[in-house]
């Protein structure tokens, strides 16, 4: 199938999932959203082996007519980098034409953080604590996906829940959770003093297919328009989901993102994982409360980490271990931190 088949398919597919019909018929959207996602990565593979070939091709004209030592060396190294590139591409791409890529789902992971103790500047390290977890899964090439957040007036998060997926990312991340605490001095404070705050962190592997059963016939689908942060666009279309499990008597919303189909998936993906936690606390009471000891109740006195800015020091206590560079960890580099915990928490 060539790469116009597929964006054809892919334009035909937008077209139906434009259509307001589609939500009365669950199995049949929840199919197609997930063909659209498979051609989007189909597409975006495509278009970036189309451009490093283009690269590619631009440098092999430039040793071509290059006359300057310098300038040709240069171009030699970059093709070699460029074909390096465009190997580890193609490979990519036949697992996803593959299907191999499902094997993702195995490798999930649903993290939420939540403000804790400390008001505004709560939500603000709750903030940096996603960018944290955000710029890691960047580096280690995963990818992160927000299912729902509630955002505060100066950008912090009362509360956000996302999903990484790739690699190993449980594995990598499974000791983060608990209570983590911030010292520094808040952007708002003006006396110069230093605050100590918290914000929690549960760490969850994504439940399989298998072990969550949702029916069409369970659910009662409502929109309504969105409130709050979005514009004209969000709020004056009943783009907001609010999905009802009828069984369990659960409710999740969604109405972050611009389109019914959009917030209906996230709100599905919420139920799951709200549906995932139900099942823990009555199959097992004992998993349930190692997740109760992850979050306990957010007091500054359980914590596992603190941030102390003063002294440029993050202290994981569970291991009395202390790393300098705040800065440079809270922007992804994480990697020193998990590798060392694996070793010493197993």
């Amino acid at each position: 199938m060539e790469i116009e088949e597929f964006r054809k398919e892919y334009e035909k597919i937008m077209k139906e999932l434009s259509d307001p019909e589609l939500f009365s018929d669950w199995s049949k959207s929840e199919e197609i959203s997930k063909r659209k996602v498979f051609l989007e990565k189909i597409i975006n593979s495509y278009e970036k082996i189309e451009k490093i070939n283009k690269e590619i091709k631009e440098n092999q004209d430039l040793l071509k007519n290059e006359k300057d030592a310098e300038l040709m060396a240069l171009a030699a190294a970059d093709l070699k980098n460029l074909e390096e590139l465009k190997e580890r591409e193609e490979k990519k791409l036949k697992k996803i034409l593959s299907g191999e890529e499902d094997d993702e789902e195995i490798n999930t992971t649903i993290i939420e953080i939540r403000a804790g103790t400390g008001g505004e500047e709560a939500a603000l390290f709750a903030g940096d604590l996603f960018g944290m977890y955000n710029s890691y899964a960047s580096k280690k090439n995963w990818r992160v996906e927000i299912i729902d957040s509630s955002k505060t007036d100066l950008k912090g998060f009362k509360e956000i829940i996302f999903q990484i997926s790739g690699g190993n990312s449980f594995d990598d991340l499974k000791f983060e959770g608990g209570v983590h605490r911030v010292q520094r001095i808040p952007t708002t404070e003006k006396s110069g003093r230093i605050h100590t705050s918290t914000a929690t962190v549960a760490v969850l592997p994504k439940p399989k297919k298998t072990e969550i059963k949702i029916r069409p016939d369970d659910l009662r689908i409502d929109t309504y328009r969105a409130s709050g942060p979005g514009g004209q666009y969000v709020n004056k279309r009943e783009s907001a989901i609010r999905i009802t499990h009828i069984p369990t008597g659960l409710v999740v919303t969604s109405q972050n993102q611009r389109t019914q189909l959009a917030n209906r998936g996230n709100a599905l993906k919420l139920l799951e994982i709200r549906l995932y936690q139900k099942n823990i606390e009555e199959a097992s009471s004992q998993i349930q409360e190692k997740r109760k000891e992850q979050i306990k109740t957010a007091e500054r006195s359980e914590k596992i980490r603190t941030y102390n800015f003063p002294q440029d020091r993050i202290t994981d206590h569970r291991a009395t271990k202390s790393w300098r560079g705040i800065e440079g960890i809270l922007s992804g580099d994480l990697g020193k931190i998990t590798d060392f915990l694996k070793s010493e928490l197993k």
